[in-house]
């Protein structure tokens, strides 16, 4: 019973370190386009989304039941070293994508950790398909369509309600509503993403016998896991910010309105359903709906396509690795040791790669432009020379300075 109760101490550790994680990762959601608009300063912007944040973990606990009794079957002979396997390999992914400014999904990491950790260690018969189906692929695809499509449909009608009005006595009006509608992103977000924490710690405490399977969220777990989201909220996922508020599109105070309250009503009203819905899916969505809401804005389809491939690769690529931690952590006191210590290596490593090239709350706005690509490139080198006389369009000889027009030169002089 020690070694179990110790075990369950380093699960826990782990989810809280998960759930920092997932702050710092997903803080772009709530304040990208707020802070790309300039409606509040990034400091400002990061402190009010972690309050925030933490008042949102107390409205509701639906999300967290949904991943303590949906997701994985505890009667399965699940043991709290499957549940430590698959945050670590959430952790590791959230680590990597934030690495790469990648916006993907926390909440898809934590779900693609849980069931390869679970299929590597009790089979397939430890997940319950059709509860993965219904609450997590089917929202996944979902969600980013009908947020982009709110987004699309309310960016249009802000700028139709507002084309006869002054741009400049509308800007307040316009960094009023960004304002509160990323305060209430900030708290969709903790009704949704710090209560998947709070889940996972419940199913470590039924699956060592601590809890009733049946029992909800003790307080102290809501208390923990809302304090841990809202402090990785406060640090800022800066690079994530950088690529969420510049790099899908430009967006103007009016489409950020838009945006920010489109992805608040999906978000609210899948955690009122109970769905583990990825926020990231849900704001990246309502983003590019608001760049082609916008008469002459351009999406930038490269980002966006990188974006769409993390975003595929989340489930499958944390399944693995929680697969491969969870191979080990099975091989008892020294396999769990050799995880902890290989996966504070790795998020070590990515630390300092990442401090090479810092992005932080002085440059989060600066976007470096995007290097052409192999096809414009391939058509730049054969386009045609510009018509004109002939003479125009053939090129110097490259031998005009040698020695024939030396004698040329001096009889002109003579």
């Amino acid at each position: 019973m020690e070694h179990i109760t110790l075990l369950i101490g380093i699960v826990i550790v782990t989810a809280l370190v998960f759930d920092f994680t997932n702050g710092f990762h997903d803080t772009a959601n709530a304040m990208a386009t707020t802070i790309s608009t300039g409606a509040l300063k990034p400091k400002t912007a990061v402190a009010m989304s972690a309050g925030l944040n933490l008042v949102g973990a107390f409205i509701s606990v639906e999300v967290a039941l949904t991943i303590s009794k949906g997701i994985i079957d505890e009667s399965a002979g699940v043991q709290p070293e499957v549940i430590f396997a698959g945050l670590v390999g959430a952790i590791l992914w959230n680590l990597v994508t934030w690495y790469l400014g990648l916006p993907s999904s926390s909440s898809h990491a934590l779900m693609g950790g849980l069931i390869g950790a679970t299929i590597a260690s009790v089979g397939l018969s430890g997940v319950n398909g059709d509860a993965v189906a219904e609450k997590v692929l089917i929202p996944a695809i979902a969600a980013p369509v009908v947020a982009g499509i709110a987004a699309l449909l309310a960016t249009r009608l802000t700028y139709r309600i507002g084309r006869d009005a002054d741009p400049k006595a509308t800007a307040k009006g316009y960094r009023a509503g960004q304002i509160a509608s990323a305060g209430l992103v900030s708290l969709a977000h903790g009704t949704n993403d710090a209560q998947k924490t709070m889940g996972v710690i419940t199913l470590a405490l039924v699956t060592g016998k601590v809890i009733a399977p049946d029992a909800d969220p003790p307080l102290w777990v809501i208390v923990s896991a809302g304090l841990a989201i809202a402090l990785g909220t406060f640090i800022g996922g800066w690079r994530i910010i950088r690529t969420m508020g510049k790099g899908i599109t430009d967006i103007q105070p009016p489409q950020g309105f838009a945006a920010q309250t489109g992805a608040a009503t999906v978000i609210l009203a899948s955690s009122h359903l109970g769905f583990s819905l990825s926020t990231t899916h849900v704001v990246s969505g309502s983003v590019m709906g608001a760049g082609l809401g916008r008469k002459g804005g351009v999406i930038r389809w490269s980002t966006a396509g990188r974006m769409l491939v993390a975003w595929a690769l989340t489930l499958p690529a944390a399944g693995l690795a929680a697969a491969g931690a969870a191979l080990l952590a099975d091989q008892g006191d020294w396999g769990v040791g050799v995880v902890a210590a290989l996966a504070a290596a790795a998020c070590a490593t990515i630390w300092v790669a990442a401090r090479r090239k810092p992005v932080d709350h002085t440059n989060v706005n600066e976007v470096e432009a995007e290097a052409p690509g192999v096809v414009t490139t391939a058509i730049a080198a054969v386009t045609p020379p510009p018509a004109g006389p002939l003479t125009a369009t053939i090129p110097a000889p490259v031998a005009a300075p040698t020695t024939p027009a030396a004698p040329a030169a001096q009889t002109t002089t003579l």
